[in-house]
């Protein structure tokens, strides 16, 4: 299926490695521009590089923080400088937030999971309500939607999911579709589940046994394929959905 998005330009954030990663690909193989946001430059050139090598579209990075005052800025100077416009959003830097006293990691999570997407949702709005295709895709998980994790990452991803429910039937109205991606447990190499199956393969075969019915850890380009299909013009009449990805993991339905 011709998902429509050959030469769509694409903002996605905490882009550098696993799901984020995958996403890129998975535009870059529809043939849509991108620009690539993360925390590490380093990464950032060599997921750049590996892209250059299997697509013929445009990749530009940017290496900021999403939670910092001026990262949404930031990202809105080079989408207008680099790609000349926005089509896609894609929300997916995020994180469990630790090791630090209670009200740390609670602010941080908020932070992160909640302001972040929204502020750089705001700050790309103009741009986006440019385009005949605009759409923004969050990236929360199931446990926004249900009980699981941290107290203070569950709470902030059900934030996330809120406000991108109440940001779709405003905007829907401007031209810009608004949906979320619930992933459940995703495992790739570095991630913490990834992480997990290494040193405690028993434990995790355990989890899998109890927790996901589909008999194994999601894949991240399981999600980037969610994504791109939500985002793209096959998904037209699609706003104010929260997909779950998670082999039947997710106890609250759709």
């Amino acid at each position: 299926m011709d998902l429509k998005l050959k030469e769509s330009k694409v903002v996605i954030t905490g882009a550098s490695r696993g799901i984020g990663k995958s996403i890129a690909i998975a535009f870059a193989a529809e043939g849509a521009n991108l620009l690539l946001v993360a925390r590490g430059q380093e990464t950032l050139e060599q997921t750049k590089t590996e892209l250059e090598r299997i697509t013929s579209s445009k990749v530009e990075i940017l290496s900021c923080d999403v939670t910092e005052a001026t990262a949404p800025l930031e990202i809105l100077e080079c989408t207008k400088d680099r790609l000349k416009g926005v089509d896609i959003l894609i929300n997916n830097a995020g994180a469990t937030i630790r090791n630090m006293d209670i009200e740390a990691n609670w602010r941080a999570s908020f932070e992160l999971n909640t302001f972040a997407p929204l502020l750089v949702m705001e700050a790309l709005k103009d741009e986006l309500m440019k385009s005949t295709h605009a759409a923004v895709v969050n990236i929360s998980s199931i446990f926004g939607r249900e009980y699981g994790g941290p107290a203070q990452y569950q709470t902030s991803k059900a934030a996330q999911i809120a406000l991108s429910n109440a940001y779709a039937r405003d905007w829907v109205t401007g031209g810009i579709r608004v949906n979320n991606i619930a992933p459940g447990s995703i495992a790739f190499e570095g991630g913490s589940w990834g992480n997990r199956l290494i040193s405690d393969p028993e434990g995790m075969a355990e989890f899998i046994r109890v927790e996901i019915p589909g008999g194994r850890f999601g894949r991240p380009e399981e999600v980037a394929d969610a994504v791109v299909w939500l985002a793209s013009p096959r998904a037209s009449w699609v706003v104010g959905a929260t997909l779950p990805v998670d082999g039947g993991q997710s106890r609250s339905g759709t």
